[in-house]
Parts: structure tokens; C-alpha cells; sequence
């Protein structure tokens, strides 16, 4: 019994003109990105500050009533000088957030 020999030939068709090409694309500085982002960054910041600087002030609160003491009346007003700073923090930039996108829309 004889075998025979099979041979496959793939054409490959050469594409020389249709190459894909793969280009990398740089990213660019875009200036309103990061001053997007750092107006969100001190907003969130300056919620969370205030937030922290609300429950110190509750607690100084609960201390000043318990020991009748002058310092937890100091630390109290302290904590709520810090939140009323740091929620006019969150209201600027709120505001300055909410102009620049009035700009970008052109009202």
C-alpha cells in the first residue's frame, strides 16, 4: 500500500499597503482637568473637616457642661471657629467651581 505525501500551502496575501498601525497617543496637560480637580479636592476636604471639627465641638460641648471648666469653653469655640472657616472653605469653592463651568458653558 502506498502512502502519499499531502502537502498544504497557505496563501498568505501580502498586504503590504493595508498595515495596521498602532500609534500611541500622548496625553496632554489639560489645565482645567487639575483645576477641576483640586476645587473638588477642597471641597470634599473642607466638608469633611467640617464635619470632624462639628463632633469636637459637640464634645467640648459635653465636657464643658459636665465640669464646669473654662477650658472646654475655650476648646468649643475653638472647634467652632475651625468649622465655620472651614465651611466658608467648602462655600468658595463651590462658588469658584460653579463660575468656571458658567464660563465653559457661555452663559
Amino acid at each position: 500500500m502506498k502512502t502519499q505525501k499531502v502537502t498544504h500551502q497557505s496563501y498568505l496575501p501580502s498586504n503590504n499597503k493595508s498595515k495596521l498601525v498602532l500609534r500611541r497617543t500622548r496625553k496632554r496637560f489639560n489645565p482645567r482637568i487639575l483645576l477641576d480637580r483640586i476645587i473638588e479636592t477642597t471641597a470634599i476636604v473642607s466638608l469633611l473637616f467640617t464635619g470632624f471639627a462639628g463632633v469636637g465641638a459637640i464634645g467640648c460641648w459635653g465636657m464643658e457642661i459636665a465640669t464646669s471648666s473654662q477650658h472646654w469653653q475655650h476648646q468649643k469655640k475653638t472647634c467652632l471657629g475651625m468649622m465655620l472657616v472651614s465651611f466658608s472653605g467648602f462655600l468658595g469653592s463651590a462658588l469658584i467651581g460653579a463660575s468656571f463651568s458658567i464660563q465653559r458653558d457661555k452663559f
